[in-house]
Order: C-alpha cells, then sequence, then structure tokens
C-alpha cells in the first residue's frame, strides 16, 4: 500500500516564527496567500492539523470558495476534502472541525505516528495529505521524512517571539519562489531528482480543467543543471492540448541543453492521436529530448500500436517509469 503523498504548508514571519506568543491567533498570510492556500486546500484528499492548533485557533478547515467546491464535485470528490485531526485524547465537542460544515466534509481524530497516520489513511483513499499543523506537526512529519513539498509563505514581518517553524534533516530543494500579494511563497521538494519533478508533474495534473473525455496530465521539462525549461498541464491553452505539446511549445527548440534534457510526465506521452496530426512522443523526439521519466502508462483507452513509449524508445530516447507516482498520476483522472 503506497503512502499518500504530503504536502506541508505554512506561514511564517521573517524571523522563522508560526505565530506569536499572545494567546490570539495571528494571521501572518495577506489575503492573497490565503486565497492560494484555499486553492491548495481544495486540490487535496485530507487536511490534517494538530490538537493544539484546534486548541488556540478552533479553525474549521474547509475549502472557502464556491466555484472551488463546485470544481470538486464536478470531479466526483466532496465540496471539501477529509478533516483529519492528529491527537491522543478526545477533542473538545464544541470544537468547530466537529460541529461545522458536517454536510460538506466528514472530520477523523487520530493517534500515532506519522507513518501509522499515514497509512491509515492511504487505507481510506487519501492519496494527496495537506498538513497544516502547527510546530509540533510539522516537526514530526518533517522529522518523520514523509513530506513530499513544503509550501512556506513569508510575511514581510518580524514577530520576536513564538513557535518557531523548524526545518527537515533531509535535503530540501527549493523549486519555486514567487510573490504572492505582500508574501513570498518558497515551495520545495524533497528526494532525488526524479522523485521531485516527477511529483512537480503530478500536481500540475492537478491543474487541468476538468474534461468527461481526456486525461488531465502535467509535465516539466527540466535541463541536466536541473534548470526548469518548461511547464505544461493539459488543456491549458486550449481543449485539444496535451500537457507535452504546451510545454514544448513554450522551449525554444535552439537551446543547446535540450539534448540532455528529461521531460517528466504524469502519463505516457501519446504515441497515437486523432485531436491533432502530431503526437506528443513526435514532440518530444523533435525537441531532441532524450529522456523520458513517467508515472503512468497510458490505459489502453486511445492507444495504439506502436505506443508513445515504444516508439520513443525505438529512436533511442531513455524511458523510465515509476510506478510509485501511478496512484499520484491517476488522482485528477478517477473518471478514468
Amino acid at each position: 500500500m503506497k503512502r499518500p503523498h504530503v504536502l506541508a504548508s505554512a506561514a511564517v514571519s521573517i524571523d522563522g516564527f508560526l505565530d506569536d506568543a499572545s494567546p490570539q491567533r495571528l494571521v501572518l498570510s495577506g489575503p492573497a496567500d490565503l486565497d492560494r492556500v484555499d486553492a491548495e486546500r481544495a486540490s487535496v484528499d485530507a487536511i490534517l492539523v494538530g490538537a493544539g492548533t484546534v486548541r488556540a485557533d478552533d479553525p474549521r478547515l474547509l475549502v472557502r470558495s464556491p466555484d472551488r467546491r463546485a470544481d470538486r464535485v464536478e470531479r466526483g470528490l466532496g465540496p471539501s476534502p477529509l478533516r483529519v485531526v492528529l491527537s491522543s485524547q478526545a477533542v473538545d465537542p464544541g470544537a468547530r472541525v466537529l460541529t461545522e460544515g458536517r454536510d460538506v466534509a466528514d472530520t477523523v481524530v487520530l493517534a500515532g505516528t506519522p507513518h501509522e497516520v499515514l497509512d491509515h489513511l492511504a487505507g481510506h483513499g487519501v492519496v494527496r495529505l495537506m498538513v497544516e499543523g502547527g510546530a509540533g506537526v510539522h516537526r514530526e512529519f518533517l522529522g518523520a521524512g514523509v513530506v513530499d513539498e513544503l509550501q512556506l509563505a513569508v510575511a514581510p514581518r518580524l514577530v520576536g517571539d513564538g513557535p518557531r517553524f523548524t526545518g527537515a534533516p533531509d535535503e530540501a530543494h527549493l523549486v519555486e519562489a514567487r510573490t504572492v500579494g505582500p508574501d513570498v511563497l518558497l515551495r520545495y521538494r524533497f528526494g532525488d531528482a526524479d522523485a521531485r519533478w516527477l511529483g512537480e508533474a503530478c500536481s500540475l495534473a492537478e491543474r487541468c480543467p476538468p474534461s468527461p473525455s481526456a486525461f488531465s496530465v502535467g509535465c516539466v521539462v527540466v535541463a541536466a543543471d536541473g534548470t526548469v525549461l518548461a511547464t505544461g498541464h493539459s488543456r491549458r491553452d486550449d481543449v485539444l492540448d496535451h500537457a507535452e505539446e504546451v510545454a514544448l511549445r513554450d522551449v525554444d527548440r535552439a537551446d543547446p541543453r535540450l539534448p540532455g534534457a528529461t521531460i517528466y510526465t504524469s502519463l505516457e506521452p501519446c504515441g497515437q492521436r486523432a485531436s491533432r496530426p502530431v503526437t506528443c512522443a513526435q514532440h518530444i523526439l523533435d525537441a531532441g529530448i532524450g529522456r523520458v521519466v513517467m508515472a503512468w502508462r497510458e490505459p489502453p483507452l486511445f492507444v495504439g500500436t506502436p505506443s508513445g513509449a515504444a516508439r520513443l524508445e525505438a529512436a533511442g530516447v531513455e524511458v523510465v517509469e515509476c510506478p510509485g507516482f501511478e496512484d499520484l498520476a491517476r488522482r485528477p483522472n478517477r473518471h478514468r
């Protein structure tokens, strides 16, 4: 049984505090980042916090945006993800996470190590888990080495005292830094290069507009030195767009890094195609990319002979399949 993909999310001050020392909750993120977090909530199967967060903040842990709730329902999910409280003791029965929003999301209280909790959630169909807990919960999950992605929103303020965010023993690789309103979002991934970038491709697949008749796929083109050359996802610019052709559309074909680059894709590149004359396998060959890493073999719905992987291998491209990511790649394709 594969454990869920874990996204840890927190907002910190520039001096590294998650909160101040007062009894009132300090909201560090601005409105733009709070909306970003709401979008992340909408993209997961469960949200986890610790009992301390429930006592201090009394959160509801619900997707706030009606449009995002409706989009989840269209994708065959509940309006809001499962709410998970990590606690070895009974939770206050009056807590909002237990009393509010029961019509849109269930709540469970679990105890145990991060590995035990993840095993339990995997057994109940959770593929993507968002950890929003306080300092203790983040320390436990990061220390256990089970976090795949870490998102830190850094607020432009000094706090001076309170619970601090603590890092992980494993090396964290920065994959994105951008401003979100007045805040700065830092995104890190863990693991080797293939794990990091294939996880990124699977996350991009979650951005695809829903379609009842097409796959949702994400991909990332990465140079040998780790530079991201392009990203793409299905239906990004047009309803007929495939992820690989979108990404390669943005690449400079004269870039000397392309022959040594790797394209990471959540689904096997198509080798047969009815919607457009050029397949994704051919786009990859035309770009001169020598390595493809994929999470999931294309199911036999549209696949012809030879498949995209077979076409690439016949042309001398190295094709690597990482089946440990199949559940993550299949998640936005539950209708398939």
